[in-house]
């Protein structure tokens, strides 16, 4: 038995409005999150420290601020440096994981996701990512 922290608040950053409704269904209803979902980075990074995740689903490709630019963003604010940002894309290439894995990223979903086992599947990223730091 690991004495992991339970996972209860996630954000996702999502521009496609359709994507946040089946993520939020996913995430909330199906996995039981506390889910604070944005259309967008600025709504993401105006909201993050009211709303304290501890973890962050972004899109990679969004108009205005991408995925790559609102992780870095992310990673320079001091209360949130360690924590997980997992990437959910549809260019899932084995060079693009990669990429995305040396920004920073702890993980990468690929889109179109389960949103029966989404929850299941980040459940396992968060319990890894803590298991590493031990």
């Amino acid at each position: 038995m690991s004495d992991t922290i339970e996972l209860e608040r996630l954000m996702y950053i999502e521009d496609e409005p359709d994507i946040r409704l089946v993520a939020e269904i996913a995430l909330a209803q199906v996995a039981g999150f506390n889910v604070k979902i944005c259309k967008d980075g600025n709504e993401g990074l105006a909201s993050i420290n009211d709303f304290k995740p501890q973890l962050v689903l972004l899109d990679v490709m969004m108009p205005g601020m991408d995925g790559p630019q609102i992780l870095n963003k992310i990673k320079a604010l001091d209360e949130f440096k360690q924590i997980p940002i997992v990437f959910i894309t549809a260019k899932a290439q084995a060079e693009e994981i990669a990429k995305l894995k040396k920004l920073g990223a702890e993980s990468v979903i690929t889109k179109p996701f389960n949103p029966m086992t989404l929850g299941d599947n980040i459940r396992t990223i968060w319990r890894n990512h803590h298991e590493s730091k031990q």
